[in-house]
C-alpha cells in the first residue's frame, strides 16, 4: 500500500525536524562554487549547484529551491547594462552564464526569494535593477602575490540602520578583502537599491540591498573566504539561510 502525504504535512515535517532549506549556489562551474557550497554546507545545508542552463529551465529551477546565492566568477558583458565593451578592460566574459542568471534572478525577485550575491552575484544584482558597472578600476587588478599581501584587503564604513548592519550586528568601519577589477559608485548604481557600505579609499560601492524585498543583498567582498574577514560576517550566509526558511515555510 503507498501513502501519499499532503504538502501540509512535510510542512509540519520541516518545521518540526529543524527543516534546513534549499539553497541553490549559482556559479560558472563546480569548481568556481566550492567555496561558497563549503560555506552553505558547514551549516547543514545540502549542496546545491545551479549551473548554466537553457534561460527555458528557469521556471522548473526555482521551484527547487527556497533562497539563491549568486557567486563570484568571470564579468558580466557591457550589452547587458546597454555598453560597448572596452578593449582594455581586460574583460574575461561568459554569455552563457549572463543568459542564465539574468532571467534566474528576475524570477527570484518576483517570488521575494531572498537572494546573497558576492563579488559578481552583486554587480549582477546591480545591473538586473537597472543599473552598470565600471569595466575596470585602476588599481584593482590584483594578482594572487597581492592577495597575500595587505593590497588585497581595504577599510568600508558599514552605514547604520541597514540591513547589511542588522545581519552583522553593527555598523562603522571594518576591513575586508578586496578581489575584483570591476565595480560600481552612486552614478552606476541602480536607483532602486541603497548602497549600505562603501570603500574609505576610492568610493567604491561594498554592498548593496533592496527596501523592497524580504533579504536580496549584495557584497563586494569574498564571503565566503571566511578567515579573511571578521567572524560576524559569516552571519550573511546565516541570514540567508534563516529567511530562506521563512520562505519555505510561507511557500508551503
Amino acid at each position: 500500500m503507498r501513502f501519499k502525504f499532503s504538502k501540509p504535512y512535510f510542512a509540519y515535517i520541516r518545521k518540526v525536524a529543524g527543516y534546513m532549506p534549499a539553497i541553490g549556489v549559482v556559479a560558472s562551474s563546480e569548481f568556481e562554487a566550492n567555496r561558497y557550497v563549503d560555506a552553505m554546507v558547514k551549516r547543514g545545508v545540502e549542496k546545491n549547484v545551479l549551473l548554466p542552463l537553457p534561460a527555458s529551465r528557469v521556471t522548473d529551477t526555482i521551484a527547487t529551491v527556497d533562497g539563491l546565492l549568486f557567486s563570484g566568477g568571470p564579468d558580466i558583458s557591457p550589452e547587458k547594462y546597454g555598453e560597448q565593451i572596452d578593449p582594455d578592460a581586460g574583460l574575461q566574459l561568459n554569455p552563457q552564464l549572463d543568459e542564465w542568471e539574468l532571467p534566474l534572478l528576475r524570477s527570484a525577485l518576483e517570488l521575494d526569494m531572498p537572494v546573497l550575491g558576492i563579488c559578481r552575484g552583486m554587480h549582477l544584482i546591480n545591473v538586473c535593477f537597472g543599473g552598470s558597472l565600471i569595466q575596470d578600476i585602476d588599481g584593482h587588478d590584483l594578482n594572487d602575490e597581492d592577495r597575500k599581501s595587505s593590497k588585497s584587503y581595504h577599510q568600508v564604513y558599514i552605514s547604520p540602520g541597514s540591513k547589511v548592519a542588522g545581519i552583522l550586528g553593527s555598523g562603522g568601519f571594518v576591513r575586508v578583502n578586496s578581489l575584483h577589477h570591476q565595480g560600481l559608485k552612486e552614478p552606476q548604481k541602480a536607483t532602486s537599491l541603497m548602497a549600505s557600505v562603501y570603500s574609505l579609499t576610492d568610493g567604491i560601492i561594498e554592498a548593496l540591498e533592496s527596501p523592497y524585498h524580504d533579504c536580496v543583498i549584495g557584497v563586494q567582498w569574498h564571503n565566503e573566504c571566511e578567515r579573511e574577514l571578521p567572524k560576524s560576517f559569516g552571519r550573511l550566509f546565516d541570514g540567508l539561510i534563516e529567511r530562506s526558511r521563512v520562505y519555505s515555510q510561507k511557500r508551503d
